[in-house]
């Protein structure tokens, strides 16, 4: 009996042992995560912009180098290019015009943007290039354009041409896209480019959106808010 009581005085010891080691290790791994430091602000970005509506954008500077021309016709079958857009301030998107996910909240973003930019927004134009190679037309585009409301910027083109020529200015972009049929989504890389007066590419910018469990795509009122006003301050901030 002596060592049976010994034998469990023993089991009972190392146990109370284990246990404070591992609640001790989990009060040091919660005092470890909750004393994490912030995610640092990224350099050379707008001093005009809250570091989370930066982290929100991912936001981040790039090299002011000439952004790749293009040319192409918008909406309303007006040739467009970017070198005679020198003098403005633009915002650059690529965009599919049967698009039913990010798309439609990012017409909502650009929307909030021009009213936000108040007087520059006659300075300011906002382009997007189409990725849909299986519909080119201007009527496509133009649908667009209306059912989101795009036509209240007065600056706004949805540009598209033909494909080979769609598909330069993607690669120029680094912007992916995948497009396996005429009816299935098309997949492409979600970019804003910020191209300051000079037609230097200064900053980059990834839209994104959160699902439903339905698939359907969104984003908080709060997120949306902050995306347009974002968009603004970034303008604002583009060096002439």
């Amino acid at each position: 009996m002596k060592n049976r009581h010994f034998v469990t005085i023993t089991v009972g010891l190392v146990v109370t042992i284990v246990l404070a080691g591992v609640l001790l290790g989990y009060g040091l791994h919660l005092r470890s995560r909750n004393s994490q430091p912030p995610i640092p602000r990224p350099y050379g970005v707008p001093s005009n912009l809250s570091t989370s509506v930066i982290n929100l954008m991912q936001l981040s500077p790039i090299p002011h180098r000439p952004a790749p021309d293009f040319t192409f016709v918008d909406q309303y079958g007006k040739t467009i290019s970017l070198h005679d857009l020198r003098g403005k301030n633009v915002v650059l998107n690529f965009m599919d015009p049967h698009c039913k996910d990010i798309c439609p909240i990012v017409s909502q973003e650009l929307i909030d943007a021009n009213h936000d930019l108040g007087a520059l927004a006659k300075n300011t134009v906002f382009l997007a290039i189409n990725v849909n190679q299986y519909n080119l037309t201007t009527a496509d585009v133009n649908k667009f354009t209306d059912e989101h409301r795009l036509n209240t910027i007065p600056t706004w083109h949805f540009l598209t041409g033909s494909y080979a020529e769609l598909e330069k200015t993607w690669a120029a972009y680094g912007v992916a896209v995948v497009a396996p049929s005429p009816t299935a989504d098309v997949q492409h890389t979600s970019v804003t480019y910020f191209i300051n007066t000079r037609g230097q590419e200064q900053y980059l910018a990834a839209p994104q959106v959160d699902h439903t469990s339905k698939g359907v795509a969104y984003l908080p009122g709060t997120d949306l808010l902050a995306w347009g006003q974002g968009i603004a301050q970034v303008v604002k901030d583009l060096k002439s």
